[in-house]
């Protein structure tokens, strides 16, 4: 859950961003289980919170206008729901119609390791347009920190979206201007 929790932080401090959250009832449980967090506090960063069984939330609807959704992290259950059009709650409906209106869709499928239907949910969901994007960490950035790890992941989700951001340091190469410089003549 932290990945989703340092996202609606950073998205937080940006003036002209507007959120909205739904956390499952898995979510919540987890939140108290893997960080110090207090669910209150991290409804407090979200522009808007939703319940997950209110399907009659703005966001439920495609003439609700948004960029798209981060599900951050996104369960197998999840997964497989947004993959066979099942949408039983505010999360997958959301998520339902955000595929349906051509909106970006990222999942951070926190399930690991992976069988077949797994992969084949991750097909279909990609043939729709979503973007798969399991948290997995990047080492070319020399992170020092579990902070910087999941910094990386959540920099590469707002690079998706277009949103400016200082998370990580951008990969520049291994030569130097002058080495790269004298490798073209």
């Amino acid at each position: 859950v932290i990945y989703g929790i340092r996202l609606l932080e950073v998205l937080s401090s940006m003036k002209e961003s507007e959120t909205h959250l739904i956390i499952s009832e898995a979510g919540e449980m987890n939140i108290g289980y893997e960080t110090d967090w207090k669910i209150e506090d991290v409804k407090a960063m979200a522009s808007f919170c939703y319940r997950i069984n209110d399907i009659s939330a703005r966001i439920a609807s495609g003439s609700f206008k948004t960029e798209g959704m981060i599900i951050a992290p996104c369960t197998v259950k999840t997964m497989s729901a947004l993959a066979n059009s099942y949408a039983d709650n505010l999360l997958t409906r959301a998520g339902d119609v955000t595929l349906k209106e051509r909106r970006k869709l990222i999942l951070l499928v926190r399930e690991t390791p992976l069988h077949l239907g797994h992969i084949r949910s991750m097909e279909k969901l990609a043939e729709m347009g979503a973007i798969i994007m399991p948290p997995v960490p990047a080492f070319y950035h020399r992170p020092r920190t579990i902070q910087d790890i999941i910094d990386h992941t959540i920099g590469k989700a707002l690079d998706i979206f277009g949103i400016e951001h200082n998370l990580f340091e951008r990969w520049s190469g291994l030569l130097s201007e002058e080495d790269s410089f004298l490798l073209r003549e």
